[in-house]
């Protein structure tokens, strides 16, 4: 539910039996209530009171709270964490990739595209950065530290918007076999050209459009 029921505690997730007033016994196994509170959610969301690695019930509710519907607002922390425990989460990951579709209202989907391409986007840029500059400082050395750390940012880069092309198209065209799209990001090297590429697509309004600009043809 959307808002707070019982005042007498901040669990999230509370549940309830039916016993007899007198000596307590429980009337029967077969029923039982759950309460399941998303302001208090969010509450302990962000007061970090929450571990969705380990807590199933809290995972899955995160998910159903990406998107705040009322406040027209979509929870980029939330996604990103969603986003890397889904690596490790199969069940998880099939619903991730399927859950803009099956959430977001007709009205709402070019929003949260740009949305989404922001959270992949800023979230990638941080990791690969990170990646390259460690590898760069292990292997670089003194002599090469600094190409070393050049190469990995610009790789970096490169790898961020492969990724966040193909998670735009994924939401754009979700039933469109991205494979040789896939192939012809990882075929351009260059940097100025992929972003060129990539703001491109980001324009196209059907898949024939996207075949065009990433095969080049006027």
């Amino acid at each position: 539910m959307n808002f707070s029921l019982f005042d007498q505690t901040d669990r999230f997730h509370t549940s309830y039996h039916l016993y007899e007033d007198t000596e307590q016994f429980k009337l029967t196994d077969m029923m039982e209530f759950h309460f399941l509170e998303m302001p208090k959610l969010m509450g302990k969301w962000k007061a970090n009171k929450l571990d969705p690695w380990n807590d199933v019930l809290a995972r899955w509710m995160l998910l159903l709270g990406i998107v705040d519907h009322r406040q027209g607002h979509v929870y980029e922390d939330i996604y990103q964490e969603l986003e890397e425990i889904a690596m490790k989460d199969d069940v998880l990951k099939t619903a991730f990739q399927g859950w803009d579709q099956l959430s977001a209202t007709e009205e709402e989907v070019l929003a949260y595209e740009a949305r989404l391409k922001q959270v992949l986007d800023e979230e990638a840029a941080k990791r690969e950065a990170e990646l390259r500059e460690q590898e760069a400082l292990q292997k670089g050395l003194q002599k090469g530290l600094q190409k070393g750390l050049e190469q990995g940012k610009r790789e970096g880069e490169r790898e961020r918007l492969i990724r966040s092309t193909v998670n735009f198209l994924e939401v754009r065209f979700p039933e469109e076999d991205k494979g040789t799209i896939l192939e012809q990001l990882h075929a351009l090297t260059d940097i100025e050209e992929l972003d060129q590429r990539q703001k491109d697509v980001f324009k196209a309004e059907s898949w024939a459009e996207v075949k065009r600009i990433m095969t080049n043809k006027e």
